[in-house]
């Protein structure tokens, strides 16, 4: 499995691509080839004509969740394939409430600004809440359980739901897992459901105590002394030995992160390969 980063907060030194506060990946396994988010903006497609990666090729994209730093590249998407002469009709996997409204104020759309019907159209939509094996290897985790006392606590704004509005905990929040000869890679979004909760169910869904890598955010953006100690302690009792943790996880997290695991650099640019 190689996966190449085409959106983060941050590039690489000497790649003079694009960055923006988002998320976007590009997945091969073999011959099927992924697009996990989409960023903010068109930063991804600008990115990857730049790597020599061709987007008119991709099997399947996978949102992490419904969050506008992960989907508003989604109409720059529709739009690169409405003007090709040629494109694959991908695939797109997410969970049920992933293109709901979201929202923290009147003023303030966090969601996808494109629907689930508008998606239908252009794409064959599959939202579940169950695992979806995307390859032999590769599986979106849907739903993921949430079993500890410290992740996930407080809502992040309100989302419509049943005609109504309700506290948004961010129950679409998913993630991607491979796996590797040696263990499990786990590729996440924003891990809103806790990037231990995310851990845990990787290894569940795929009958695997071995972690070989966790890459994306961990969503640990000025958290409480709670929430950071009990992390790392989870990351040392659980062996785990090497982490990419980029986008919403700050630098004094990286800090503490690093007393107990070997944290590394990631960034636009970045490849990464796994057997």
């Amino acid at each position: 499995m190689k996966l190449t980063v085409l959106v983060d907060n941050n590039t690489i030194i000497d790649r003079y691509f694009l960055g923006e506060p988002g998320v976007s990946y590009f997945i091969q396994d073999d011959n099927y080839n992924i697009l996990f988010d989409t960023g903010y903006s068109d930063v991804f497609i600008k990115n990857a004509y730049k790597m020599n990666i061709d987007i008119n090729n991709i099997n399947s994209i996978v949102i992490s969740h419904g969050h506008n730093d992960h989907t508003w590249g989604l109409p720059f998407l529709i739009k690169h394939y409405s003007e090709s002469t040629r494109y694959n009709k991908p695939k797109l996997i997410a969970h049920p409430m992933t293109f709901l409204n979201k929202w923290v104020s009147d003023a303030e759309d966090i969601g996808s600004m494109v629907s689930e019907e508008k998606l239908k159209r252009h794409f064959e939509v599959n939202l579940s809440k169950n695992p979806v094996w995307l390859t032999d290897k590769v599986v979106f985790l849907g739903e993921i359980e949430r079993k500890n006392d410290f992740e996930n606590k407080l809502p992040i704004g309100k989302m419509e739901h049943s005609g109504g509005e309700i506290d948004d905990y961010v129950l679409d929040d998913s993630a991607l897992v491979y796996r590797s000869a040696e263990g499990l890679v786990i590729i996440t979004g924003c891990s809103h459901s806790g990037i231990c909760n995310i851990i845990e169910y990787a290894k569940k869904v795929c009958s695997d105590d071995r972690i070989v890598d966790v890459i994306g955010s961990f969503h640990l953006l000025n958290p409480s002394r709670e929430v950071i100690t009990k992390t790392c302690e989870y990351m040392k009792q659980n062996n785990i030995n090497k982490v990419h943790a980029g986008h919403c996880t700050d630098l004094k997290s990286k800090i503490e992160l690093s007393k107990v695991t070997n944290i590394k650099e990631i960034g636009v640019g970045l490849t990464l390969e796994y057997i």
